[in-house]
């Protein structure tokens, strides 16, 4: 629908354009006359189109840099995060790793005695 209006006005604004064209070119005017009004209204028109793709690029590129700072944000965000659940995932592997050490020491010290107690009890047989 947007699309059907905005058609709508470029084709009323084309044939204004088209038609005040024509009327200037017809009117009973000087040929210097004539010319140095569509010279003027070349101008006013340029004018407006440079003032309009300024503030177009303007608007263009302060969006950009808003969606460049959130980006940003969101990934200094994401990324301290992920560091923080790292940092809790290496905790708990170091406990982990430091409970099987102790569990380790605690098997070989049980196979130590348990090789004294057999050459021990071979020993007395």
């Amino acid at each position: 629908m947007a699309s059907n209006t905005g058609q709508t006005l470029l084709a009323l604004l084309t044939g204004a354009a088209i038609g005040a064209g024509i009327g200037i070119l017809y009117a009973p005017d000087k040929g210097s006359n004539t010319r140095s009004k569509i010279d003027k209204e070349r101008k006013k028109a340029q004018k407006k189109l440079n003032k309009q793709y300024h503030d177009t690029k303007s608007n263009l590129t302060e969006q950009a840099q808003k969606a460049k700072y959130n980006f940003q944000q969101k990934l200094d965000d994401t990324l301290s995060s992920a560091s923080h659940k790292a940092d809790d995932i290496l905790l708990a592997m170091e406990d982990k790793l430091e409970a099987l050490r102790k569990q380790n020491a605690k098997l070989q010290k049980d196979a130590t005695l348990d090789k004294v107690k057999s050459t021990v009890k071979k020993a007395t047989v």
